[in-house]
């Protein structure tokens, strides 16, 4: 039981740790701008070369979980998370920051598919999507935490300084992991076998191709890909829209992202565990709704109303990241279920790394970011429509392969 508590704990310190590094970067942007000197276009770039970095590394991660010891990874990776947070205070130009941000990507790769993976083999099936869910709290109270810290920070310094205390947080996580985590006990004979030589599984290209032949694995990849490429938008820029367009002041406006983390632990309290009852597709439609609806609001609504709709984004956001990953397990294997998530991550980083550029241009070439808002929203709906094909499928009835 302490053993378990521990594991659970430095995974959800993880996930702490990498979105708060993640969605930072949104609230420290309205002040980098000028000190950079770049567009909004260029600011979409820097932020892709992070889930460039994260998009090739997380199946490469989350095969190596599956079969590796996940101690060493996640120690490894989220110090080179935290030396990358940590460079992008020394950032001086646009090429300087998107490779300092790279290599934050390359250790966040760490810090979902491996750690939910992990949370997951340390969960009973009963309680899987309850537990995922508050594991997943982690994300939001790091937005929170940001939202609600680097301000201050940066107020009494300036946006450097924002970026150096993410990078001590990203070292102060890589040891608590060192100390925490382990291997579930029924992984270390298997890792005893690979070590010797041993078979102990299939191979990672007949586990590939019999997901890429799979209709409801492109299905969920696709949406998955929509999701993020709908999430990514509001991350970047709704701060930066509050203080250039809506003449919020800077703190004010970082306090919409603190509403969006507030949102997303309701959401994950209660909408995560109602996928225990109800089935993942059918909550992971509601949360495609949601996020549309909020986004669509972003775009025409202002003071309390916006308000609202950011509330109403963040309880689809703060719950539908656990529900993928839950569904891994759900639809095809729980021994697999890094693979299969890592593979995914494909998918949600190409809409990752298109999603702030063509943001960022198309509000550079309209002059508002109310139309970046508005192709969020229709990404979300798409979403949702490459899901309703499995509406009626549920945990209990899903065949399970292992």
């Amino acid at each position: 039981m302490n053993r378990r508590l521990a594991v659970l704990v430095a995974c959800f310190c993880t996930i702490f740790t990498s979105y708060a590094v993640r969605y930072g970067y949104g609230i420290l942007l309205p002040e980098m701008l000028p000190a950079l000197a770049i567009s909004k276009t260029e600011a979409g770039v820097i932020y892709a070369s992070f889930f460039i970095a994260y998009t090739v590394l997380s199946p490469v991660l989350g095969l190596l979980g599956d079969r590796y010891n996940v101690r060493l990874l996640l120690t490894l990776f989220v110090t080179v998370l935290g030396a990358g947070t940590f460079l992008m205070a020394y950032s001086s130009s646009i090429t300087q920051a998107s490779l300092f941000f790279i290599l934050a990507g390359i250790g966040s790769a760490v810090c979902w598919a491996p750690t939910m993976a992990l949370a997951q083999r340390w969960t009973s099936d009963k309680h899987r999507g309850k537990t995922l869910a508050f594991i997943d709290v982690g994300s939001s109270l790091g937005i929170v935490g940001t939202s609600t810290a680097v301000p201050m920070i940066v107020t009494a310094h300036n946006w450097r300084a924002g970026w150096m205390s993410l990078g001590a947080l990203g070292f102060a996580v890589a040891a608590i992991n060192f100390l925490a985590v382990r291997n579930h006990p029924g992984e270390q004979s298997k890792l005893r076998q690979k070590r010797s030589g041993q078979h102990t599984g299939e191979p990672v290209s007949v586990i590939y191709m019999r997901l890429l032949r799979d209709t409801r694995f492109w299905l969920i990849g696709l949406a998955y890909l929509l999701t993020g490429f709908s999430i990514i938008i509001p991350f970047t820029f709704l701060s930066t829209y509050a203080v250039q367009e809506l003449a919020f002041t800077y703190e004010a406006a970082t306090r919409l992202i603190t509403v969006i983390g507030i949102g997303a632990i309701v959401g994950k309290i209660t909408l995560g565990p109602l996928s225990d009852k109800v089935g993942r597709i059918r909550v992971m439609m509601l949360c495609a709704l949601l996020i549309a609806g909020g986004s669509l609001g972003m775009a025409y609504a202002q003071g309390i109303r916006l308000i609202v709709f950011t509330a109403v984004f963040a309880l689809g956001y703060g719950t539908v990241w656990s529900m993928y990953a839950a569904s891994a397990s759900d639809y095809f294997s729980k021994e697999s279920s890094g693979s299969i998530v890592g593979l995914w991550t494909v998918y949600l980083g190409i809409g990752s790394i298109l999603s702030p550029i063509i943001a960022g241009w198309i509000a550079d070439t309209t002059g508002t970011l109310s139309w970046s808002f508005i192709l969020a929203a229709g990404g979300a709906v798409i979403s949702l429509f490459l899901l309703a094909p499995m509406w009626r499928a549920s945990p209990a009835s899903l065949p399970q392969r292992q």
